[in-house]
C-alpha cells in the first residue's frame, strides 16, 4: 500500500474570498466608470433644447460634471448617476419626466409678481441608455478577473 500526502493544493476559503471581492470591486468600478462615460458623452452642450426621448442638452455643462459612480461594499453594488444640485429635481426629471409645480418670479411695470405654475416634462434619459448600451462589454471585463496569487 502506497501512502501519499497531498500539502498545498487544499481550497484556503479566506484567500479565496478576498481575491473574489478585490475583483468583485474591480470590476464593477470599471463598469461604473464605464457608464458614466458613455451618460457623460451622450449629454452634448448646446444651447438648443433636445428632443423628447434623447438625451438632454446641457446648456452650462453642470448635468455633465455632476454624473458620478461609487461602489457600494455592504451590498457589492455600484451607483452611478447625477449628485443633486440645488433642490435635486432636475436628474430625475429628465430621467423619467414628471409633473412639477413651481413659483416664477416676473417683473411687470417695475413690480415683481410670484406666480404659481405647474411644469410638465417629457422624459430625456441618459442614465437608462448608457447602461443599456454598455450591458452587453460587462461579461467580458468581468472575465479573469479573479486571479491566483
Amino acid at each position: 500500500m502506497v501512502k501519499m500526502r497531498v500539502k498545498g493544493l487544499l481550497f484556503d476559503s479566506p484567500k479565496v474570498v478576498r481575491a473574489v471581492d478585490s475583483a468583485t470591486r474591480w470590476a464593477l468600478s470599471r463598469a461604473g466608470a464605464f457608464i458614466r462615460t458613455r451618460a457623460k458623452t451622450s449629454i452634448r452642450k448646446r444651447k438648443k433644447i433636445s428632443a423628447p426621448g434623447k438625451p438632454p442638452s446641457s446648456h452650462e455643462g453642470t448635468l455633465r460634471r455632476l454624473i458620478f459612480f461609487g461602489y457600494e461594499p455592504a451590498g457589492r453594488t455600484v451607483v452611478i448617476g447625477p449628485v443633486a444640485h440645488g433642490k435635486g429635481e432636475a436628474p430625475s426629471l429628465l430621467e423619467l419626466g414628471g409633473t412639477v409645480n413651481r413659483t416664477v418670479i416676473r417683473r411687470r411695470h417695475g413690480k415683481y409678481r410670484a406666480k404659481k405654475q405647474r411644469m410638465t416634462y417629457k422624459p430625456r434619459p441618459f442614465m437608462g441608455p448608457a447602461m443599456v448600451k454598455e450591458l452587453p462589454n460587462l461579461p467580458k471585463r468581468w472575465q479573469g478577473s479573479v486571479r491566483s496569487t
